[in-house]
């Protein structure tokens, strides 16, 4: 990890309020599950990764779920949602950083936002099957879902959802990359220099 100077702090740590305030104006997409919410707190990471690193988007998605949990609590009691929303945000961040890392253009970007996108839906699947909804069970103290339930539930909700979210995340992104492109790159390539 490359050491992260004051100015790098201070925007990581403002690029994570922003994406705290972009956490809470979180909404529902019918037809899916009431739980399953959209948020724009990942845009604030991917553009900490692309001038600062990918550890500064690790950074900015872990202190935005830090913020969260202490401020608005879990239904579980341990922030079983707030690990779900740091993996899904590691896993949409790093792909698309790596590949635009490697292609440095445009076409390089949505390349990698699509690879993000397919990454975080499909690893989060997984998650959601063997961790994550066996979490929400325990602690909520619900019944068990039976595994064809579960494979219901991810199949019909929370794959197509996270393919629905890093579409429409990387169609916002893209409408604010397409303008502040020139100005992250000289940030990054000012940030390399020192």
């Amino acid at each position: 990890m490359k050491k992260l100077n004051i100015k790098a702090m201070v925007a990581i740590g403002m690029l994570s309020s922003i994406s705290y305030v972009l956490l809470l104006l979180n909404f529902p997409i019918p037809p899916f599950p009431q739980f399953l919410m959209i948020d724009f707190s990942d845009i604030p990471a991917l553009i900490a990764a692309l001038i600062f690193g990918p550890a500064a988007g690790v950074l900015v998605e872990l202190i935005k779920n830090i913020l969260d949990y202490f401020m608005t609590g879990s239904a579980t009691g341990v922030p079983v949602g707030h690990i779900a929303n740091f993996a899904a945000g590691i896993l949409f961040v790093l792909p698309t950083y790596y590949m635009y890392s490697k292609l440095k253009n445009k076409k390089g970007m949505t390349f990698g936002l699509v690879i993000g996108t397919i990454v975080m839906a499909v690893i989060m699947s997984v998650l959601n099957y063997f961790v994550i909804l066996p979490a929400y069970t325990f602690f909520l103290n619900f019944p068990a879902m039976s595994a064809p339930e579960m494979r219901t539930m991810i199949v019909t909700g929370i794959l197509p959802f996270n393919i629905v979210k890093g579409l429409i995340i990387s169609i916002v992104f893209m409408l604010i990359f397409t303008r502040m492109r020139t100005w992250v790159e000289k940030q990054a390539v000012m940030k390399s220099a020192a």
